[in-house]
């Protein structure tokens, strides 16, 4: 490297070891030519002075627009050319005319690409094309992510400038003549100083009392704590103001002093609240903006006479105001003493809003598009739902410049150079046509290069992900909404609908037999239709509704995904399911294939994030030439274990039967080269082993299914070992154990318990399973029962815990194993203020090529939410909701029967978990 630097404060002081170097290092200013109005430079000409004493050569292009007088750059040694391909590093202001790049140059400006916007890409192809190193300022940050280098203060301040300018217009064309009169647009300063006295002035004339009275107490809000608010707030000081809070709002709108005007200024946690619980939470927030609503349409826009909006939307957060917020906002305030003709009251309280974001369809959902310097307001009318160029007729006034610094320029050229200056140097010594790598960067300025040698930087690819997703929404746009089916409305629907509900383009129907359920659902989610139906007994009902969607969900028993499927296929629409890809689903492989259509299995929890993390170890250790010798997983979904209190140890999160069912299937897994094979019937519950991976939460756990099938589709003929199996708190198969003695866990039809027949209690029941004749004596029954739990204790005291001795009915069901899980169900449930966690382990062996041995584990463990959504319904539910969304988008479009075991499904979905609190952890184990 020619040169050495040392970090002080985070920025870069470098070294002068190679001062011949520096002196060959050439810096250009270009010339702003994308706006009239853009008179502002990166670098005034004190920088350059400090450049060019310190032995580096600066060109500037000539421009008779810019602020600063080309002699004062003279001065300070500047050199005056047209010809900048000299020069190493290209600064300016605002984005160059794609034909006036430079190939292999260091360019740095505002490109405004890092959210894809549509209108600059095109340069930023021609970046690419011209293998340009391209620095963003706006992507200059700290280790806190807060930006270094920016015109915020300055936006801020002409902001406010021009707002109160255009409040005395818009008070003009109400009928009323204000101080606000007097008070120019922000670029008819000299400089601020000038704009702070004719603000002064103006408020020199409210404190004497000449506001008229009709008008009423003025309040602003300014959102935001960053520079832009505080540029506003600077400047708003200048008038007679009483900063108040948030919640004071209210009363000083209606009864403050009218020779002041109120200010507030609104962070988060005054406005935003957690859905669920009406909470907030900072940290929680940051990783789930997407489970928070704001309340600004009613706690605080109704007592706002003029909005500062200084704060960018980010997608999945909420926005401050919509259309209908606006609707109600502009209905007729009333007033009791009634108006004059001569000195009319307001249409309504918020009258104006300066966006100083200039952020479209952002936080302010209808600030649709920017105003000009030159035409710097326009009337939003909500009714209407259109936008005029004036400051009369109805409506709120608009203020929306999205170069506002631009109008103070001497000011905001010299603040934004001081802010740049400590990161030049770096910048200016390194050559564009370098590779990336080599260059000794600070994190500030590495972070901020865009593009560099051809390609995005790792940091914004990105970018190209985001083209292709707007490009895709808006062929989206162009034809209908996409429609999806979801059947069943159980516990893993809310994660599902709640994550598909994000994109206004998917319309959803749930099917379901629950109504009340039902109910939840369609007052939750606006786009969400329900129908009452049993989909099980209605079929041409089911093939109707299949018809009629793009995609369908299916949460209902794994049973029923076949007479599903069939439906899909008739009909050629894609299916998504949690379920394992049974035997049954297996056979219409083909018939899929024939159909042309999609249809995913095993894409929850286990089955589903099981394969994904086990295929993501797997790929990566084939990438370096290691092979599985053997594969362990475990999953368990569980209560916390402060809420395990009952003989079970468990409760119900999900399915209850499917729970049931798993302690009497079959398993088959291998183990050190032997395959291994437990009958169905309850002989898994004598293959427990107790799990020590986390010796705190007393684990067992025991085969679930066929293990040895997943050898060929993972790709690891290799193992000697592979087993997957269920997690369990110690205790519980002991319990299981019993129920399944005594024929409880019999999916058999039982006739006897249909809703048709006299119903049965409990211990009428359990007389017929145990062989005496109803009805018998409390203490004849328990004997009977215990002599058949071959006199286990702990089980039997879990039989009388559950009321399985007693006088309560026995729910009608279709099996004794059905009803059994519906009395759980309500015997079992987690209470207010109880949550469940997953707890996930898999064990992956690997033999590297040098002969030594790796023990790879990866571990998952997740938390319910008190009053949200339960692990298991977020494990289950995002995966499924996630690959539905792929389908929908087309990043998944093989056809046939899939389950994540491929790179380019798994590696999104465990991307997008992630960013829903689904994060796991890894670490290894090397042997010799």
């Amino acid at each position: 490297m020619l040169r050495a630097f040392s970090h002080t404060n985070g920025r870069c002081a470098f070294h002068q070891a190679k001062r011949w170097h520096h002196r060959k290092s050439v810096l250009a200013i270009r010339r702003e030519d994308v706006n009239a109005w853009e008179r502002r430079a990166p670098l005034a000409p004190k920088h350059v002075k400090e450049l060019t004493q310190m032995g580096y050569k600066v060109l500037v292009q000539p421009s008779n627009r810019r602020a600063f007088h080309e002699k004062d750059y003279i001065k300070a040694g500047g050199i005056i050319q047209e010809d900048i391909s000299e020069a190493s590093l290209i600064v300016g202001v605002k984005r160059p005319p794609e034909d006036k790049l430079i190939p292999k140059k260091n360019y740095a400006f505002f490109s405004h690409t890092i959210k894809a916007q549509e209108a600059n890409m095109p340069l930023l192809d021609e970046i690419l094309r011209q293998e340009i190193r391209l620095f963003d300022y706006e992507k200059m940050v700290d280790h806190k992510g807060m930006r270094v280098v920016a015109f915020g203060k300055w936006a801020g301040v002409a902001g406010m400038i021009n707002i109160l300018h255009g409040l005395g217009l818009r008070f003009l064309a109400l009928g009323h003549h204000t101080p606000f009169m007097h008070i120019g647009m922000a670029h008819n300063y000299r400089n601020s100083s000038q704009a702070v006295q004719a603000v002064r002035d103006a408020g020199y004339e409210i404190s004497l009392g000449l506001m008229p009275k009709s008008v009423g107490p003025l309040t602003f809000v300014f959102t935001g704590t960053g520079n832009v608010s505080k540029g506003a707030q600077e400047m708003f000081n200048a008038l007679p103001c009483e900063f108040v809070e948030p919640h004071e709002l209210k009363e000083v709108s209606r009864s403050g002093d009218l020779r002041k005007v109120y200010g507030t200024v609104l962070s988060r946690h005054h406005h935003l609240v957690r859905k669920r619980d009406g909470l907030y939470d900072p940290v929680d927030y940051d990783k789930h903006p997407e489970h928070y609503t704001s309340r600004f349409n009613t706690d605080i826009a109704p007592y706002t006479t003029c909005l500062i909006n200084g704060i960018y939307w980010e997608q999945h957060t909420p926005r401050l105001l919509s259309r209908q917020d606006a609707q109600k906002l502009l209905v007729p305030v009333k007033s009791a003493s009634g108006p004059t003709e001569g000195c009319p009251e307001l249409p309504h309280k918020l009258l104006a809003i300066c966006d100083i974001s200039a952020d479209t369809g952002g936080s302010i959902e209808f600030m649709t598009e920017c105003t000009t310097i030159d035409s710097p307001f326009c009337m939003y009318d909500a009714d209407q739902h259109i936008i005029h160029d004036s400051v009369e007729g109805s409506g709120i006034l608009m203020c929306s410049i999205d170069n506002l610094p631009a109008q103070l320029p001497i000011e905001a050229t010299e603040y934004f150079g001081d802010m740049l200056f400590p990161y030049i140097e770096e910048m200016l010594v390194s050559e564009g046509s370098e590779p990336l790598e080599s260059q000794n960067y600070s994190p500030v300025v590495r972070d901020a290069v865009i593009a560099s040698n051809g390609s995005l930087t790792a940091k914004y690819e990105y970018i190209q992900k985001l083209r292709e997703s707007r490009e895709y929404a808006q062929s989206l746009k162009m034809g209908n909404k996409k429609r999806v089916l979801l059947l069943g409305s159980g516990y893993v629907s809310g994660p599902v609908l709640e994550y598909l509900t994000r994109d206004s383009n998917i319309d959803i129907t749930v099917a379901s037999v629950m109504k009340e359920q039902l109910e939840q659902l369609t007052k939750k989610y606006s786009n969400v239709t329900s129908v009452h139906m049993d989909v099980i007994k209605h079929e041409e009902k089911l093939s109707s509704l299949v018809k009629k969607h793009d995609l369908v969900i299916s949460l209902l028993p794994y049973s029923a995904h076949p007479l599903v499927a069939k439906k899909c296929i008739d009909n050629k629409v894609n299916l998504v399911t949690a379920s394992y890809l049974t035997p049954a689903m297996k056979e219409l492989q083909e018939s899929v294939e024939a159909a042309g259509i999609t249809v995913i299995s095993e894409m929850g929890l286990d089955p589903g994030l099981d394969h994904m993390l086990a295929m993501e170890c797997i790929d990566k250790a084939k990438e370096v030439g290691a092979t599985v010798v053997s594969y362990t997983s475990f999953c368990g979904g569980l209560p916390a274990p402060e809420h395990s209190d009952n003989p079970l140890r468990y409760k119900f999160s999900w399915s209850p039967q499917g729970v049931l069912l798993n302690t009497v299937q079959s398993a088959t897994y291998l183990k050190n080269g032997e395959v291994i094979n437990i009958p169905a019937g309850g002989a898994l519950l004598d293959s427990v082993t107790p799990m020590d991976f986390f010796p705190g939460l007393n684990l067992e756990g025991f085969p679930n299914r066929d293990s040895t099938k997943y050898a060929e589709p993972y790709g690891i003929q290799t193992a000697h070992t592979l087993l997957r199996g269920t997690l369990r708190y110690k205790g519980y198969s002991k319990t299981m154990c019993g129920f399944v003695k005594l024929g409880l866990i019999n999916p058999d039809p039982y006739p006897l318990l249909s809703s048709t027949t006299p119903p049965l209690t409990w211990k009428e029941l359990m007389c017929k399973l145990v062989g005496i004749k109803p009805p018998a004596e409390y203490h004849v029954l328990k004997e009977a029962v215990f002599s058949k739990l071959e006199k286990d204790k702990s089980q039997l005291e879990a039989v009388e815990w559950l009321g399985l001795l007693g006088d309560e009915p026995v729910p009608a069901a279709d099996s004794i194993v059905g009803a059994l899980a519906k009395h759980m169900e309500m015997k079992l449930p987690f209470g207010a203020g109880e949550r469940d966690m997953i707890v996930m382990r898999n064990e992956i062996g690997l033999r590297h090529p040098s002969g030594h041995l790796e023990d790879k584990f990866i571990d998952l463990v997740v938390y319910g939410d008190n009053k949200g959504y339960s692990a298991m319904a977020k494990t289950v539910g995002y995966p499924t909701a996630i690959a539905a969304k792929m389908i929908l988008d087309g990043e998944i479009d093989a056809k046939g029967m899939v389950i994540p075991l491929t790179k380019n499904v798994y590696g999104p979905i465990l991307e997008r978990v992630r960013a829903e609190g689904i994060v796991y952890s890894t670490h290894s184990v090397i042997k010799q």
